[in-house]
């Protein structure tokens, strides 16, 4: 005798359902659920896929996730990190054009030693960024915030000790001073060494509590796999950045309070620029970080590390850039003295 049904078979993709009440041989064929298939027929449960696959359109077959991570081979990185590249090879021209007119007036009046340590540190920040891009591994996964956070100290703290000497050079009006022998013994260079030590102490708390490590993402998106670095401690990742903050907070301070010193001897007005540049990049990166995934949120990342470091390089440098090589004719005691006296 035939057997007695009451609907056609179901095919790959599908599965039985039994109604309640209805006869033994009596099914429904429904599509298997989201992230499982069926490859035979007439199948009472379809089976899952692994997390690295995903299922095709007809729910018969599973397929490997493509893995994916912001690498040089994707345009998106590819143009990151060519910006990279340009901005630190034209932060080293800079650092070349200081280094040659270094007796000029207009070098000599805006510290050199310290002005040398921020365009090194300046081209350090614009190199990082590379650390982000390309397969994460453990050994790039430690470096990248590391690095970062260590660079941007430097620079920052560095800018913070430039302002400082402002304020000291227009404080000392008598040669007794006090105030004098900070200035004249470079004391103000100590805070670069002291806010790089702090940041060195938290980074190493970082790592000896929580480091970041590779995190494999196969949930943000159906059909990918997402290979990105997870910070590990999420509240040593905000004490860096918490920390870098106050840094930057305090340096746009101390150099609002001297943005009006004569200009022929005070840069307070660039420094009050590069700092507020900082600031507004890094306020700015906070909600669009984690209102991304990915790649984008990598990408988010590196761009507000090229961001604030060209800041920093535009407002700084590139006004006594452009007199040093294009208007000679400024770059001189007369002028100076015209302007501080004025």
């Amino acid at each position: 005798m035939p057997a007695s049904v009451c609907h056609a078979d179901c095919g790959p993709g599908f599965r039985k359902f039994w109604q309640q009440g209805m006869a033994a041989c009596c099914f429904d064929c429904i599509p298997c659920p989201e992230n499982e298939v069926s490859n035979e027929t007439n199948v009472d449960q379809c089976m899952k896929c692994p997390e690295d696959q995903y299922t095709n359109t007809e729910q018969n077959k599973c397929i490997h996730k493509a893995v994916i991570f912001l690498s040089y081979e994707d345009p998106l990185g590819m143009v990151l990190a060519l910006t990279a590249f340009c901005f630190s090879s034209f932060t080293a021209v800079v650092l070349g054009v200081f280094v040659k007119h270094h007796d000029t007036p207009i070098v000599k009046a805006n510290n050199r030693v310290l002005s040398y340590l921020l365009l090194i540190s300046l081209m350090f920040c614009f190199l990082c960024s590379l650390l982000f891009i390309g397969h994460p591994n453990r050994v790039t996964c430690n470096l990248q915030q590391i690095t970062f956070g260590i660079v941007f100290t430097v620079a920052v703290s560095t800018v913070l000790a430039k302002t400082i000497t402002v304020m000291l050079a227009f404080k000392v009006t008598v040669p007794g001073e006090r105030i004098r022998y900070f200035l004249v013994s470079g004391a103000s260079n100590y805070i670069i060494p002291i806010c790089s030590l702090l940041q060195c102490i938290l980074c190493a708390i970082w790592l000896a509590v929580s480091p970041p490590f590779v995190d494999i993402d196969a949930h943000s998106e159906y059909d990918q796999i997402i290979i990105v670095c997870n910070k590990g401690s999420v509240t040593a990742f905000y004490c860096v950045l918490g920390y870098l903050a106050c840094l930057a907070l305090g340096s746009f301070t101390v150099a609002f309070l001297a943005k009006n010193l004569p200009d022929a001897f005070n840069e307070a007005k660039y420094l009050t620029f590069s700092m507020l540049v900082f600031c507004s990049v890094w306020i700015t990166f906070l909600p669009v970080y984690h209102s991304t995934k990915g790649k984008a949120m990598v990408a988010v990342e590196i761009f507000s590390i090229l961001a604030s470091s060209a800041g920093m390089l535009g407002c700084i440098f590139l006004p006594k850039f452009y007199i040093i090589l294009l208007r000679p004719d400024r770059n001189s005691i007369q002028r100076v003295r015209e302007k501080s006296y004025s």
